[in-house]
């Protein structure tokens, strides 16, 4: 281990906080701050793009290998440990809440496909899923096709990523990760005999689709950026050394997906970039066969594909900035023949559709609301499928029969638990399924939910939906969680939690703000809070909270804002915007290290995010992205006490990110607020993979608000 000249070694360092830690175990109260690393130093990293000087002194917390950059890792995890030493009882009060209130013995509704019934359950005690099926009748035996429990052993970390079917369901193509990198090894299950064929196939991505001959099928990999940027075929058998490489994208700004049509005719390759796309078709039938294109990329021309009879189905933007619906023959599917089927419309949004027999389903979003229209392929009439609650979201559930005239959705609000419904498209009829059972006596007549709406500055209308006790008074002594996103065109739905009840029985209100930046309002929505506009996501976050507090929803100071991601993006920019109102401000996994991460096309997503944020090497976006970037805007100000986390092996948001972040904001915030950092040393970007582990990260985070803002029993 070298040390750095000039700069106290970082292994001294972690002695010395760790000496601090120990001092204040015992101790009641906060102490002022911990000892932060040093932040003048001679291997500061200095960037003088476009002729700006920037220092940046924590630079060195990239260096993952580097025994002192995880020996600085861990000790923050000791001082945040010590720190909420205190609220170990209300930790576990809220993890048996939590954990009280769901069914952990329980089944997924199964989906039916051809002869079999496929489903997952869960068994109490256990932190996985189990995949099963059941042939002929939901009645027959049952069939266990991964346990998944059995799988992950004594890994920290597992999650199965594809999970593919055979078309004669003879075979399970599955893949694993044990480390949340988001790279897969991918097996074969002979689902017959329940051995494994003896080829694995390491470092491949999410996407997997077979042919028809149920021996051959395509898979992606990724380049050293993490970009899915490889298609190759793979045949039973066969050393995966050998498999043929089939495209692979050069195109850095481009990633790629590939898939089965619903009807099984054909494999679609997708290429998209974050404004282009474009999709390649071979028939499912011809593993040796050649891609055709249906339309070759186009600048800032989106379109999707599915198989209906002799044609496709596009959902495009050609013309059509909230998407339109067209068609074409399969045998000649050239842009010169799309027949446009459903026209662009201002107001309503197509997210996508779901193609059966004689069915046609569009899911779309208007004033914020999810909708789902049904057209009648026969007859040509279309109707919306009525929903009963003001304030509610709908997503469509696996459907995977093509000949079915039943569509299932999922169903929920801010006090609806999630529903299961099959919907009869013939007489209109529908049928629960499944409701999520909350545990502990839930009577949703207990909570209100309402939408109201913010204004801007610039006199744009923003939707807030809210939900709390009812009869809770409207009071400015309330505490309030403020979660937002607005990103990547990314809706923030208003859906039903079972957690959330730890807060709102407590006395709090949960507050969802649907921001620019985001999908609810169609993409005129998304466009406003990206690139050179991405400062109104902020802004109009800041202005939802200020509107709760004129309207005496709470008060400054009574405040909790909440957000993962492009969302701790948000959470970094309003604590520096806006420090003064908010009591304590949760950051997962934060993108909060703009400039750098963009200027570095060596990390993850990166390139393919140019269209997303903008490209630092343009002087426009450069000082435009560091007018908001929240590690190049921490000063010397009061800022409200602050969790933030982060994973060791996070491929989306690197783990240096929250962590220099956080050394920042120990050496320039002038408060006695408290600033902890937990890093997950055993996972990647989401958290925990084992049920119950996410939920004692869910009680951590929930007793750190209610702990900061003074919420007793």
């Amino acid at each position: 281990m070298t040390s750095r000249p000039g700069k106290i070694h970082i292994g001294a360092w972690a002695i010395l906080l760790a000496t601090y830690i120990a001092i204040q175990i015992g101790c009641t109260g906060n102490p002022s701050r911990p000892v932060a690393p040093p932040r003048a130093a001679p291997i500061a990293h200095v960037d003088t793009m476009h002729g700006e000087v920037r220092v940046d002194n924590y630079y060195w917390l990239r260096e993952k290998t580097n025994p002192e950059v995880i020996a600085y890792l861990k000790a923050e995890n000791e001082y945040t440990a010590a720190m909420m030493r205190h609220t170990l009882p209300l930790q576990k009060k809220l993890y048996n809440e939590l954990v009280g209130r769901i069914k952990e013995t329980d089944l997924s509704v199964p989906v039916r496909k051809d002869e079999y019934f496929y489903y997952t359950r869960t068994e109490q005690g256990k932190q996985y899923d189990i995949y099963a099926r059941k042939k002929g009748s939901l009645e027959a035996p049952e069939e266990v096709l991964l346990d998944v429990n059995a799988l992950a052993g004594d890994h920290e970390f597992f999650d199965v990523g594809a999970f593919e079917i055979s078309p004669d369901h003879n075979l399970l193509l599955y893949s694993a990760d044990t480390a949340g990198h988001e790279l897969f090894t991918m097996y074969i299950k002979d689902l017959r005999t329940g051995e494994l064929f003896p080829e694995t196939i390491p470092d491949t991505y999410y996407d997997a689709a077979w042919f028809n001959d149920n021996a051959t099928f395509y898979y992606c990999t990724l380049d050293p950026a993490r970009r899915p940027d490889k298609l190759y075929r793979h045949t039973l058998g066969q050393d995966p050394a050998q498999d043929e490489l089939v495209h692979q994208e050069n195109d850095e700004m481009f990633w790629m997906g590939v898939r089965r049509s619903k009807s099984g005719a054909y494999i679609f390759l997708s290429l998209a970039s974050e404004t282009t796309s474009e999709v390649r078709y071979i028939s499912a039938d011809d593993p040796r066969g050649q891609f055709k294109t249906i339309h070759p990329r186009q600048h800032q021309l989106e379109y999707t594909v599915d198989h209906h009879g002799q044609r496709f189905l596009i959902v495009t933007n050609d013309e059509a900035k909230n998407y339109k619906l067209v068609e074409v023959p399969a045998a000649d599917p050239a842009k010169t023949n799309w027949r446009e089927i459903i026209p662009h419309r201002d107001s309503v949004k197509i997210d996508g559709i779901d193609v059966f027999r004689d069915y046609l389903v569009v899911y779309e979003k208007e004033s914020g609301l999810r909708q789902i229209a049904v057209h009648d392929m026969h007859s040509g009439e279309t109707h919306r499928i009525a929903f009963p609650e003001p304030v509610y979201t709908v997503f469509g559930e696996e459907n995977p029969e093509f000949n079915s005239g039943i569509l299932r959705f999922d169903y929920s609000s801010l006090v609806t638990p999630n529903s299961v419904f099959d919907y009869d498209m013939r007489t209109r009829g529908r049928e629960l399924k499944k409701q999520e059972e909350v545990l502990g006596g839930y009577d949703p007549a207990l909570y209100q939910s309402e939408r109201i709406f913010a204004t801007t500055a610039d006199g744009v209308r923003l939707p807030i939906s809210l939900v709390y006790r009812r009869g809770l008074a409207q009071d400015s002594s309330n505490c309030l969680l403020l979660n937002g996103y607005g990103s990547y065109g990314s809706s923030s739905d208003p859906h039903f939690s079972s957690y959330r009840l730890s807060l709102l029985d407590r006395g709090c209100i949960y507050a969802l703000a649907h921001v620019r930046g985001g999908g609810e309002m169609g993409r005129w929505w998304y466009d406003q809070g990206k690139l050179l506009h991405k400062k109104n996501t902020f802004t109009d976050f800041i202005a939802c909270a200020e509107h709760l507090v004129e309207e005496g929803y709470t008060a400054p100071g009574r405040i909790a804002i909440s957000g993962g991601s492009a969302g701790g993006l948000l959470i970094g920019a309003v604590v520096n915007m806006r420090p003064d109102l908010w009591g304590a401000a949760v950051a997962d996994v934060p993108f909060v290290d703009v400039i750098n991460t963009m200027a570095d096309p060596s990390i993850p997503l990166t390139v393919i995010e140019y269209e997303e944020w903008g490209n630092p090497a343009d002087p426009e976006y450069y000082r435009y992205m560091l007018s908001y970037s929240p590690y190049d805007n921490v000063k010397p100000q009061a800022y409200p006490n602050l969790l933030v986390t982060a994973g060791l092996n996070d491929p989306r948001v690197q783990y240096w990110e929250p962590a220099k972040w956080t050394a920042k904001l120990r050496a320039l915030k002038t408060d006695q607020n408290l600033l902890i950092l937990k890093t997950n040393m055993d996972a990647g970007h989401g958290g925990s993979s084992g049920r119950y582990d996410y939920l004692e990260e869910i009680a951590f985070e929930y007793a750190f608000i209610l702990d900061r803002l003074g919420i007793t029993e």
